[in-house]
Parts: structure tokens; sequence; C-alpha cells
């Protein structure tokens, strides 16, 4: 009985190491990003405002969050995000928008880049 119980606990944590193992490589990249950011469109009052469905979202119109004035006039111009555009912010946030509040992502190398990005604009 207690060899049973043993290969059972150790298939959970096998598997379990496999789900783990399937995490996007994105999803734990933005773990960084999340003490700014959120993927939950209801929670409010973080520095950031909320990444979801930010693929062919408009700069600057999640609900609730104030943006600086760089981001209400690309807004204000229509840009919206694309993958070329987010990995352009995420190597160079003033790059893409001048004065726009966000400092550079510390420690991103151009696949952890990537990794985001495709992760972010799929949510």
């Amino acid at each position: 009985m207690r060899t049973a119980s043993a290969a059972l606990i150790a298939s959970g944590l096998i598997a379990g190491g496999a789900v783990q193992a399937q995490e996007p490589a994105g999803a734990a990249v933005f773990k960084a990003c999340q003490s700014c950011h959120s993927l939950d469109p209801a929670k409010t009052g973080m520095a950031g405002p909320h990444l979801y469905g930010l693929n062919g979202r408009v700069f600057g119109s999640a609900e609730g969050f104030d943006y600086s004035p760089a981001f209400k006039a690309a807004k204000a111009q229509g840009l919206s995000w694309d993958r070329e555009r987010l990995l352009g912010y995420l190597a160079d946030p003033d790059a893409v928008v001048p004065s726009g509040w966000m400092s550079p992502p510390a420690g991103l190398d151009a696949a952890n880049r990537a990794a985001l990005a495709d992760y972010l604009l799929k949510q």
C-alpha cells in the first residue's frame, strides 16, 4: 500500500512539474511586470494600465487609467498596439512614446521581449 501511495505522489509531482513547464515563457517574464500592470481590467489603482486585450488596442485607451499627455496624443492619432510597436516599446519606451512615463524594463533581452510581447498580445 505504501508503494502504491508513493507512486501516486511521485506521479502527481511529475505531472505537476509538467504543467509548470508548459507555462509560456512570456508568462514568466510578465511576473516582473505585475508590480505595475495587471491582466485584469477590473484591477485599478496600479502604476500602469491593465494589459488585457492589448492586441489592436488604441494607445492610452484602457478605461480608468490616467495616461500621460504623450499617450493621450498617441490615442488622438489612433495608434494601436501590434507586435512591432510592443517590441519597440519594451526595448525603449521613450522611442515609441516620448515622455510616456514608463521606464525601460530592466534586464530584458530580445528573446524575453519577444516572449513577453507574444504572451501579452494573446491575452
